[in-house]
């Protein structure tokens, strides 16, 4: 039914309805339901920071719950039904992506910013690099020598050395794709033809049609949004996405609403109905698509939100890895957590509420995932400090 309008609740529903949080958690996680949650939510970001554990598995365990990890590594490298590419971030992306994304990998901007005049002053390298990987197969970073002369190392640059970023500029121009990860997280490069399959991998879309179809699918993915919102998530200019939006909104794929508070139109996907109720309690990585848009999260939950990682620890108002804690249909709490591996144990440094919420409503299903965390993490115990509202009354529920 059309809908001129929703109030702010209607359009939380919908979008946790969208994210997969308003169905129970299956008892037993399967590949192929890891591959779905991934292509409802169209990506997952990747981000390796382990102070609990990577980003993009734990998005997967906030909706599926205790699952075996392997599971996510097999549908990506081995089955080769998900693949890694620039897409919010760096991504894992539905391998049918790979033609959506072709714009972005032919603007790809090699990082560093300005190793590009690197690459243009040592083609040579660059052929050598290529001509390495084609004939030994796929290769780390480390199996490739630095350019004579030329330091091996790039200091303060996320990519570290030469011969990675180097790898890092061919995959982003698609040259190459990942075929796996070491134990460590190192990526392992192959040629794009022995990675994508044929099928997607020669199939040609034009700009604007792939343009159309991220934002269909990120509105799919977020439920109800605005311009902004839309743009984002497949990190699209508002200036290209606009005339996209409203030829969506012509052909009936989204559908102009007015959300109770905000100020700019919101659209929402078709398909989607209002939820009666979301009953929800998931610990949320700071990459979790549901808040990644700060903005966002604002606007729907009332939920200021700022990772603190890159923040001196005496400006830090809330800790180093804060994760919120959804609960019903909203944000009620945000733990600074930290997986202290050498003694097996959870460490709960600080444990903030909202002022929404009330302790004797949160404190047992927050203390029960806590629990389901930290033994799907192989962790025996959760210890609680003493840092925030809510640390004393969760500290005794343990």
């Amino acid at each position: 039914m059309a809908r001129a309008s929703l109030s702010l609740n209607e359009a939380c529903r919908i979008a946790l309805h969208a994210q997969g949080f308003d169905r129970p958690r299956p008892r037993r996680v399967t590949a192929r339901q890891v591959a779905g949650v991934v292509r409802q939510l169209g990506l997952l970001q990747l981000d390796y920071v382990n102070v609990v554990a990577p980003a993009h598995y734990q998005v997967l365990f906030s909706r599926l719950g205790p699952y075996r990890r392997t599971l996510l590594d097999e549908v990506v490298y081995r089955q080769r039904d998900l693949t890694e590419q620039w897409a919010h971030e760096a991504s894992i992306v539905p391998i049918e992506l790979w033609p959506l994304l072709r714009h972005r990998r032919e603007t790809h901007r090699p990082r560093p910013w300005g190793f590009e005049r690197f690459l243009e002053r040592n083609p040579g390298y660059v052929r050598r690099t290529l001509s390495a990987v084609r004939r030994r197969g796929p290769l780390t970073a480390d199996d490739l020598p630095a350019p004579d002369g030329t330091p091996r190392a790039i200091p303060g640059a996320w990519s570290r050395s030469v011969p990675r970023a180097t790898l890092e500029a061919l995959f982003g121009r698609g040259v190459l794709a990942i075929a796996s990860r070491r134990a460590n997280f190192q990526r392992i490069y192959d040629l794009a033809r022995r990675v994508i399959p044929a099928a997607h991998r020669e199939r040609r879309v034009a700009r604007a049609d792939a343009e159309r179809e991220l934002l269909r699918r990120a509105a799919r993915a977020q439920g109800v949004a605005t311009l902004a919102h839309l743009a984002d998530y497949y990190r699209m200019s508002p200036r290209e996405a606009r005339p996209r939006i409203a030829e969506l909104v012509s052909a009936g794929d989204l559908q102009e609403v007015r959300v109770e508070g905000w100020r700019e139109p919101a659209y929402l996907s078709r398909g989607l109905t209002v939820p009666r109720s979301v009953e929800a309690a998931a610990l949320l990585s700071p990459f979790d698509p549901l808040i990644w848009h700060r903005p966002r999260a604002a606007q729907l939950f009332g939920f200021e939100y700022r990772v603190e990682i890159y923040v001196p620890e005496t400006r830090r108002r809330w800790g180093y890895y804060v994760l919120p804690f959804l609960l019903g249909e909203r944000l009620v709490a945000r733990l600074d957590l930290k997986a202290d591996r050498a003694r097996r144990r959870l460490l709960v440094l600080a444990a903030h509420r909202e002022p929404h919420a009330r302790p004797a409503v949160v404190v047992e299903p927050l203390a029960r995932e806590l629990r389901t965390l930290a033994h799907w993490l192989g962790l025996e115990a959760v210890a609680v400090g003493r840092r925030g509202a809510l640390a004393a009354a969760l500290a005794r529920a343990f």
